[in-house]
């Protein structure tokens, strides 16, 4: 399937859309925390992750300009958030040095990735590329997060607007790359055989 080329223009605005879309993620930590407080225990990490990715998932589709599905991607960055943020803050026993806190993000990220990977559209170039990306990506956030002085030690369910720029900057090229277009419904549809092998 051929997908619609994209101006240099449209593909900067969108990006830089999806850029400032990193405002969802202080929003997002902010609504997980006021339902969960610390992220110190498993129910805070899978609570607080939940309610924080609910957020970041409402953000992140509005942020995409309908290349994201509202009814896949919230739920799966929902469910991922909060299942990834139990791994990763219960694997690191919920410290918060620059090292646990990047191997944390690194296994929300891995679980979140899978979740986000499969709600992209049918469409999708290469989605998992997006699932092989999210580990790293949200280890750079948490480390620069931490690196900027934000008090990590108040143990958030989300990094800071630092680590949020970071991810969402490069995130954006990403998205871009595996999805260039603007989705419409008919595009979302089951895939051929065809397009199940790309």
């Amino acid at each position: 399937m051929t997908l619609p080329r994209v101006s240099r223009p449209d593909a900067v605005r969108t990006w830089l859309l999806w850029t400032a879309g990193f405002i969802a993620f202080p929003i997002a930590g902010l609504a997980g925390t006021a339902v969960a407080g610390r992220v110190d225990s498993p129910l805070a990490a899978l609570g607080g992750g939940a309610v924080a990715g609910l957020v970041l998932g409402i953000g992140q589709t509005l942020a995409g300009r309908g290349r994201l599905d509202i009814r896949r991607w919230v739920p799966a960055t929902t469910v991922g958030m909060g299942l990834g943020l139990l791994l990763g803050a219960a694997t690191v026993g919920y410290r918060t040095s620059l090292g646990s806190l990047a191997l944390m993000g690194a296994l929300t990220g891995a679980v979140l990735g899978v979740a986000q990977a499969l709600a992209l559209p049918s469409v999708t170039h290469r989605r998992w590329a997006w699932a092989a990306a999210m580990p790293a990506l949200w280890a750079l956030g948490w480390t620069a997060t931490t690196l900027g002085g934000i008090s990590v030690e108040d143990q958030f369910t989300i990094y800071g607007a630092y680590g949020a720029v970071t991810f969402s900057a490069l995130s954006g090229v990403l998205l871009h790359l595996l999805l260039p277009h603007r989705a419409t419904p008919g595009q979302d549809r089951a895939r051929t055989p065809v397009e199940a092998r790309a």
